[in-house]
């Protein structure tokens, strides 16, 4: 017997993260924290969508990222959350694609190899929560 797979849709994906954001507001966390680790979600699906495609102009991890980053804009606009929302999801995706590059830079400076164990999950996470940390500071 074969189980017939599913096939999530980005929309569905956009709805969780408005559910998301609404939640976290409810909870009285910031909706600029929030934000960021959607967008750094958001970059990560998107990179990891455009390695499955292999039509050369498809496959580009940018305008994967781009695209999810205005497909959220224009959900919580859609949805009136935008407000709080717009700047974390910038940093968001900046902090991620710096996250990439990066973790690329040190593998590529040492020969493919990575510098430490899970590199590819520890740099862009370590980026994320320090910059969660200052700006909650600040806010």
């Amino acid at each position: 017997m074969f189980v017939t797979p599913a096939y999530a849709q980005c929309p569905v994906c956009i709805v969780t993260v408005g559910g998301g954001l609404y939640i976290a507001n409810r909870l009285g966390i910031n909706s600029l924290l929030v934000s960021i680790w959607i967008s750094a979600v958001n970059t990560a699906i998107a990179y990891y969508f455009a390695s499955k495609i292999k039509k050369p102009i498809l496959n580009s991890g940018y305008l994967w990222s781009i695209l999810f980053y205005l497909l959220t804009v224009v959900y919580l606009d859609y949805s009136h959350q935008l407000d709080g929302s717009l700047f974390g999801l910038s940093i968001g995706l900046f902090l991620s694609i710096f996250s990439i590059n990066l973790d690329y830079l040190i593998k590529k400076m040492r020969g493919g190899k990575v510098l430490f164990y899970y590199q590819k999950v520890v740099i862009p996470i370590t980026i994320l929560v320090i910059t969660t940390l200052i700006l909650n500071k600040f806010l």
